[in-house]
């Protein structure tokens, strides 16, 4: 009997101890989430790991009297002071909105892969940048905002962007990019440099840096491991050599064509930058994370990107003169242009349990205060009108005001999925795997393939 009472009481005490580490890890799942730090984005002071920022847990509130929504935001900006600014308008939105939650997700060099599993998935977010693709890729996925109170002030420039035939709107357009090359206009004045308006003049203005400054300047900068950098340059002068001329390309590539032959110039332009010297040596495990820094300090002459990351820099050095100008031409006869179109837009996912907060979280960022700042830290021109920009770039947007804008030239005249290729066979280049024909030759089968999908 003693010995009965004794397993019934160790029984005993072993269940409730179960029970006991069972309604322990239950509550541990229910503590409220942090607020992320501050960590690194992926396009100035960096590196490529997905950065998230959860305000509020989506739980039932009593103070606010009702369940929390939650509303997920992706977007493309690798940048930290736009995140912030993304960031600062997301809380002022909750404190007015105390039932709904706005999680901000900046995966950074791997967006647009989670997104295609995503769409793979019919999983999308909530809210999502639609960095160029709002119609063509994105279209099917999208609500329809053209009967949302900003719609009526969408800008002449990109209205037609966002949206198609039947006049559905597919996105609220932050800002409009216009890129071209930002450079250190310091060092262009200390070495008596213009800002060059063709290919071979760019050429020369690095050669002279180079060799003036002894080697202490390296005039671009370019990045293997964030390789869109690398695209960038194909995706930059593609236009300038293909499609901005007079006779050009245009068509052919449309109607598939295209003799890639023609190619050939861009991939051995590049490795010409690359064997001259005119790029960081180790650009293959280079990091766009430090480019600010070396911006900042005088080391690199030009960026071929838009002037987003000015206010990095500034930080560093905050009397330094950055300039901007557009991409040269490649031609003879042409002139330069910008690449533009959507940079940072919202479309809301049609399917999205939450469309209506949704739509409140877009109206809310197209406030016209809030598209100011989006303005101000971006450098970029609004996709709304009635919005006031007031920062150092405007200038250089006046100047160049009748130069010509072209659609990214991946987004018009290549298949979706081409836009990696361009940055990996880029990398494979400088790493020496590919020569310039086989850059063209993997640029015609890749087109090949992705057409016939």
């Amino acid at each position: 009997m003693r010995k009965s009472a004794t397993m019934l009481l160790i029984a005993m005490l072993t269940i409730m101890f179960v029970m006991a580490g069972c309604s322990q890890r239950e509550s541990s799942s229910n503590t409220t989430t942090p607020k992320a730090s501050e960590s690194k984005p992926t396009d100035t002071k960096t590196d490529t790991k997905e950065t998230t920022d959860t305000t509020k847990p989506a739980t039932n509130d009593a103070n606010t009297g009702g369940e929390l929504k939650k509303v997920t935001v992706y977007s493309t900006t690798n940048d930290k002071p736009v995140q912030d600014v993304y960031k600062e308008i997301a809380e002022q939105f909750m404190l007015a909105n105390p039932n709904i939650q706005v999680d901000l997700q900046f995966p950074g060099s791997e967006y647009e892969n989670i997104l295609k599993v995503k769409m793979a998935a019919n999983d999308l977010p909530d809210i999502w940048d639609t960095h160029g693709w709002a119609v063509i890729r994105y279209g099917k996925y999208l609500a329809d905002l053209r009967d949302e109170s900003w719609t009526g002030q969408l800008t002449d420039t990109i209205k037609n962007v966002v949206t198609d035939k039947e006049g559905k709107v597919h996105a609220l357009v932050l800002s409009e990019a216009k890129d071209g090359l930002t450079y250190n206009a310091d060092l262009l004045a200390k070495y008596n440099i213009e800002p060059p308006s063709t290919f071979d003049e760019l050429m020369a203005a690095a050669d002279k840096l180079k060799k003036e400054s002894n080697g202490e300047i390296t005039p671009f900068y370019f990045s293997g491991i964030d390789d869109w950098m690398i695209g960038q340059f194909f995706d930059y002068f593609a236009t300038s050599l293909l499609i901005s001329p007079q006779q050009n390309e245009a068509q052919n590539l449309l109607d598939n064509k295209m003799d890639w032959s023609k190619w050939d110039v861009l991939p051995q332009k590049f490795l010409e930058i690359y064997k001259k010297g005119y790029m960081n040596k180790d650009v293959l495990t280079a990091k766009y994370s430090d480019l600010s820094s070396l911006f900042a300090q005088g080391k690199i002459a030009f960026s071929l990107l838009g002037p987003s990351f000015a206010d990095e820099v500034h930080k560093i050095k905050p009397d330094l003169k950055i300039g901007f100008m557009p991409v040269p031409s490649m031609v003879a006869g042409d002139t330069p242009n910008f690449s533009g179109g959507e940079r940072l837009t919202m479309g809301a996912w049609k399917d999205s349990k939450n469309l209506p907060e949704a739509k409140k979280v877009i109206e809310y960022f197209a406030k016209p205060e809030n598209m100011t700042k989006f303005a101000n830290v971006t450098k970029l021109p609004p996709g709304l009108k009635g919005v006031t920009a007031n920062h150092e770039f405007t200038e250089y947007y006046d100047k160049y005001a009748s130069i010509r804008v072209f659609p990214y030239f991946d987004r018009v005249y290549l298949p979706n999925g081409m836009w990696d290729v361009m940055c990996k066979t880029g990398t494979a280049l400088l790493a020496n795997q590919v020569t310039p024909q086989q850059f063209s030759a993997k640029m015609k089968q890749e087109v090949e393939r992705l057409l016939n999908k």
